[in-house]
């Protein structure tokens, strides 16, 4: 499967902890180079979430802003079938999927519906196993199941 990467996004280590659309993330092993979760837990280190999941919660007549999902890289295919050990392929860079995305309280805070909806279409974590790089809207996305 070949796709491309939509948006990206990270959470501001600051006070305000905010979330903010950025044209490029620079990425290394222990995770998103200035995103508050950097270095914290690295099977989480980078979630990745189709556009298919904002379809589904428009469909449901939920209608929320792109980046509401706690994604890091939103792409335009999808990769919730995925498991641990599969492999996203970013411009240059490897991710491992490390797990199906869980889902937290965040997701209840943007509306009560989206927890039991997206169960399974929220999105997967990975982890960078390859050299550190930077990934940029518009970038090729490939998918390998092992």
């Amino acid at each position: 499967m070949i796709g491309k990467v939509i948006e990206l996004f990270i959470t501001q280590e600051d006070e305000s902890k905010k979330r903010v659309s950025v044209n490029t993330l620079q990425v290394d092993a222990k995770g998103i180079i200035g995103d508050k979760f950097y270095d914290k837990n690295l099977q989480r280190s980078i979630l990745v979430t189709s556009t298919d999941s904002y379809a589904l919660t428009k469909d449901n007549n939920i209608d929320i802003a792109i980046g509401s999902l706690g994604e890091n890289i939103l792409i335009d295919i999808n990769p919730y079938h995925l498991l641990p050990g599969d492999k996203i392929k970013i411009a240059s860079l490897e991710l491992e999927v490390t797990q199906n995305g869980t889902l937290c309280k965040g997701l209840s805070s943007v509306n009560a519906k989206l927890p039991k909806l997206l169960k399974n279409d929220r999105g997967v974590f990975t982890k960078l196993t390859s050299e550190e790089g930077v990934i940029q809207i518009g970038d090729k996305v490939e998918i390998f199941k092992n």
